[in-house]
């Protein structure tokens, strides 16, 4: 196994024109188990632990756009956690999920990403959030993903091979969002299910995630468009009211129908489709209410509640 460690990002780059078969290192929190239990054998790996650039995250954007956090590929979740729970409340409420303290301080969006699996603990969030993915190659520059068109199969991304993920941009949330986890413990677990639910008040839609329960972390959008049609029907968006419990349990239910989960051994595919129907339907509510008390306002300076303690 040759073993490439490139000090630069352009170093990087021409590593992985170079060897299109290595796989990049950071946090190491998936690959190396794989290697340990000899699921895995690549040619060689690309350690990228030398970048600093890719341990920062930055406030961008200009008054022509929305403002996002560019959250650097090795960010570690301790530091979305401890830095970003205000204008990135539901991705810091995944990565306060993420298995141990250790391993939050050294696995990252970026390894999330490109591993791809449907039971990724950031994945329902960056869906909700609308999430871009900064993706680099050395002949072609950089390329910007939709986060909805990343995700191309079970494990499978878009990315070229002379590709690598160098960012993600997440938008400022502009209104509540909550993630919710179901696992057989509270840590060190894989997800059975999990779901996230932001609300943009300032464009009047609603978006979703669900992970693991489908080939591919997906969003709910029958739910989105019937919540965000009930809420401008209702003029919610200005009342603040009570959301009609009618409207609640088709959303639970339409969430629960836009999952494919199957059987293994961390549960039945009837199970996730019913826990999905009860995350929803809390997720809601929560965020509902943190609207409802004024908690959609001033999110784009940095004061939403997404608490992660």
């Amino acid at each position: 196994m040759d073993f490439l460690r490139p000090a630069t990002w352009d170093e990087a780059l021409a590593a992985k024109a170079g060897r299109p078969d290595a796989v990049p290192l950071s946090g190491g929190t998936d690959i190396m188990v794989e290697i340990n239990f000899d699921h895995r054998r690549p040619d060689a790996l690309l350690d990228l632990n030398r970048i600093a650039d890719l341990r920062e995250h930055t406030r961008e954007g200009d008054g022509s756009g929305a403002p996002y956090i560019r959250v650097g590929a090795a960010v570690p979740y301790s530091t979305i956690v401890e830095h970003l729970h205000g204008p990135l409340p539901a991705l810091a409420l995944a990565s306060h999920t993420v298995a141990s303290p250790q391993i939050r301080n050294r696995g990252g969006v970026g390894g999330n990403l490109g591993t791809a699996s449907p039971a990724g603990d950031a994945h329902p969030a960056l869906l909700a959030a609308d999430a871009v993915v900064e993706a680099e190659s050395a002949e072609r520059g950089v390329r910007l993903v939709p986060i909805d068109d990343f995700y191309t199969g079970v494990k499978r991304n878009c990315l070229a091979p002379d590709e690598l993920i160098r960012a993600v941009r997440v938008p400022v949330a502009d209104g509540p969002q909550q993630f919710s986890k179901v696992g057989t413990r509270n840590a060190m677990v894989i997800a059975v299910c999990a779901f996230s639910v932001a609300l943009h008040p300032r464009s009047g839609r609603v978006r979703t995630g669900i992970g693991s329960a489908a080939p591919t972390p997906v969003r709910a959008r029958a739910a989105e468009d019937f919540l965000a049609g009930v809420l401008a029907e209702e003029r919610a968006w200005q009342r603040r009211g009570a959301l009609p419990p009618s409207a609640v349990r088709e959303f639970a239910d339409l969430v629960s129908g836009a999952a494919s989960p199957i059987d293994d051994v961390r549960g039945t595919g009837d199970y996730r489709r019913h826990a999905l129907r009860v995350m929803a339907r809390r997720t809601l509510a929560w965020v509902w209410d943190e609207y409802r008390d004024g908690h959609g306002d001033g999110y784009e300076d940095g004061e939403g509640a997404g608490a992660c303690a």
